[in-house]
């Protein structure tokens, strides 16, 4: 693994004042996402840890923004976060926080980013306000509105310049993110429901006799109602998953390790609440680290190649 000061190096990035905005957002990444940060580090060609770091970063911090508090305190965070990060991008002089610090010189390095932002900060009062889906067209809305956009802040960086393969890129991207949303509301049910909003539409849930109550009570009772839904929102996960598989091959071939794997960590996942079926609702849900990590050794084998 190429070491982080040496990536920033590779990345140009040598003023010492942008190496300690980069530093923190390194910091950040792979405290919240060790998984992916490590994916990151092995399978992408070290010129672009920083920018892909800084992307999730930013992601990350707003999140964290918009998850707290009734949804008018989460509105007015995002309000607040969303004129910031404009006058940040469109300032010709660095600002002073880290986040959008590492966000600004990253959008100079690479011009496409300030429109990514745009789209993303566009989508995201729909989760800021979200409290749960009534209907499948609500939830293809949300990520059409907000998950797809959040994908491209780092997508966007791996993207075929080639404005056709671009166009299939993205339909890729969006299969992808259309899978990895649904699993990973399937994953978080039990915290979800202690919160209050779980992912699953709520007519999915009457199809199957359940209602939003018997999930935030955890009844035992619920759960092979329960199993039925896991297994139809599953079986529209993996037909999405399956859409994406050919999104390697429209990237340049040092990017498509990074890829391989990241598909192949959410199809783990998807695995693993099957597996679960409805007692997702009673305990955590994720993949063997034994299995994820040898899903990443063998894209890394591969990613050497480039190297």
């Amino acid at each position: 693994m190429t070491g982080w000061p040496t990536a920033l190096t590779k990345a140009g990035i040598t003023d010492p004042r942008l190496r300690s905005a980069y530093d923190a957002q390194h910091g950040i990444v792979r405290r919240y996402a060790l998984h992916e940060y490590v994916a990151v580090r092995l399978l992408l060609p070290a010129e672009l840890h920083p920018p892909v770091v800084a992307a999730v970063a930013y992601m990350h911090t707003t999140d964290e923004l918009i998850d707290t508090g009734d949804a008018d305190a989460r509105t007015a965070a995002l309000a607040a976060w969303d004129a910031e990060t404009s006058a940040a991008l469109e300032s010709g002089e660095p600002p002073d926080q880290d986040t959008l610090l590492a966000l600004w010189d990253t959008a100079r390095r690479h011009p496409h980013m300030a429109s990514r932002v745009r789209a993303f900060l566009d989508g995201a009062p729909v989760e800021a306000s979200w409290t749960g889906f009534e209907t499948e067209a609500d939830f293809q809305a949300y990520v059409d509105s907000y998950s797809l956009p959040a994908l491209m802040l780092t997508a966007s960086l791996l993207a075929p310049a080639d404005s056709e393969a671009y166009e299939s890129y993205v339909r890729g991207c969006r299969d992808l993110i259309d899978g990895w949303q649904r699993s990973d509301f399937l994953a978080d049910l039990r915290e979800d429901a202690e919160s209050d909003r779980i992912g699953i539409p709520r007519d999915e849930l009457a199809r199957h006799g359940l209602r939003f109550e018997n999930l935030r009570s955890k009844s035992e009772a619920c759960v092979p109602a329960l199993d039925r839904v896991v297994r139809a929102q599953a079986d529209l996960a993996e037909a999405t998953l399956a859409g994406c598989r050919a999104l390697p091959t429209l990237v340049a071939a040092e990017h498509r390790p990074f890829l391989d794997a990241l598909i192949a960590v959410q199809e783990l996942r998807l695995g693993a609440v099957r597996r679960a079926g409805g007692r997702v609702l009673l305990h955590d849900t994720g993949p063997s680290a034994f299995a994820t990590l040898r899903v990443l050794a063998r894209q890394y084998r591969r990613a050497r190649r480039y190297a």
